[in-house]
């Protein structure tokens, strides 16, 4: 067998200075906030449809006609 040795390599963390680590941490909000605001603003589709008034004034007429 031969002499070669397996050396397990670790890769060495420099540290990072406190104004890089704020900078990444504030840029990482930012994405989080801007995926909230998207997923919020993704509702359903809107029905290519009646609008709501016109859905109003049916529940309206069908309300009157069980009432008489």
């Amino acid at each position: 067998m031969g002499t070669h040795r397996h050396r397990c390599e670790v890769a060495v963390l420099e540290r990072t200075s406190t104004t890089a680590r704020y900078a990444r941490g504030f840029a990482a909000a930012v994405v989080a906030v801007a995926t909230l605001v998207l997923a919020a603003n993704a509702g359903p589709a809107k029905a290519s449809g009646e609008r709501p008034a016109e859905q109003a004034d049916q529940v309206q007429q069908v309300t009157r006609h069980s009432s008489e």
